[in-house]
């Protein structure tokens, strides 16, 4: 895992073009800051924190699958490889 610091912008910019993540963190966050409604013990607190960080790990993966799907169709786009059309010899 590499240890990279990221402007505050760049941030910014990563959230908004995984609004998915983005949520996530906001939930986090008003749990953090006692935001969350009925979360009175530590446990409750450290259950719903668990279960943010949970879905946000699929959501993460899911996203990150999707990239690699993309970017895969663009590799075989651009070499040729594959053919969308004709009959199979």
């Amino acid at each position: 895992m590499t240890n990279q610091q990221l402007s505050d912008e760049e941030i910014t910019r990563k959230l908004h073009a995984h609004p998915q993540i983005r949520e996530r963190i906001a939930s986090i966050l008003s749990v953090v800051e006692a935001d969350s409604a009925g979360l009175k013990r530590a446990d409750d607190a450290e259950e719903r924190l668990v279960e943010e960080v949970r879905r946000m790990g699929q959501e993460a993966m899911q996203a990150w699958a999707l990239g690699q799907i993309e970017q895969t169709e663009q590799e075989v786009r651009h070499t040729g490889r594959a053919h969308r059309e004709g009959k199979k010899n």
